[in-house]
């Protein structure tokens, strides 16, 4: 069922936008990590970048609509490709931008609207954003000292994108999906 009210339709619009453009920079910069020799913050963007694409496909789904129809996207985006720790301060302003600003607002609006499954949506980005922009951290730290991070294995929830490093949970603490539908990285 597609969203009833305009505003809540075009912050899906915008949050779809910027979560594909997400994507697609997180993998290309997961393609620089490695080059750099950096293989597990390269693995963390193409985990993150998967995380990305599971909420832009939750705010399509949320769009909603019987039949297509077109719609301009206005999304912030950081563009250019540097060395790895460059990369990776642009993942962290992009991801504190979507949690201190863009999503609290998105979110509010839908509840205001009453826009459940718009609110479900932005929730769960929401969330899994605060872990990207602390593993994010946590891999510039490691990069400016010349290290790559030490982790065994980058777990995603394909429901709400909730991202975790060496261990699914048995449920997802987001959404609830269980621990085999993790996808592994």
């Amino acid at each position: 069922m597609a969203v009833k009210n305009a505003m809540t339709s075009d912050y899906l619009h915008s949050a779809y936008g910027g979560e594909s453009m997400a994507h697609m920079r997180y993998l290309t910069w997961a393609t620089m990590a490695e080059k750099e020799g950096f293989k597990n913050i390269g693995r963390l963007f193409e985990a993150i970048a998967y995380a990305e694409q599971v909420h832009a496909n939750n705010h399509y789904k949320e769009i909603g609509g019987e039949t297509a129809a077109d719609a301009t996207v206005v999304a912030g985006a950081v563009f250019g490709t540097g060395k790895t720790v460059d990369n990776l301060q642009g993942a962290i302003n992009g991801e504190l931008h979507e949690v201190e600003q863009m999503y609290p607002v998105y979110l509010n609006a839908a509840e205001f609207q009453d826009e459940k499954g718009a609110q479900r949506s932005f929730h769960f980005a929401l969330e899994a954003e605060k872990i990207h922009a602390d593993l994010f951290a946590q891999a510039q730290k490691a990069a400016k000292e010349g290290k790559d991070m030490e982790f065994k294995n980058v777990y995603i929830c394909p429901i709400c994108g909730h991202t975790i490093l060496d261990g699914a949970p048995d449920n997802c603490p987001v959404c609830g999906a269980k621990k085999e539908l993790y996808k592994e990285f």
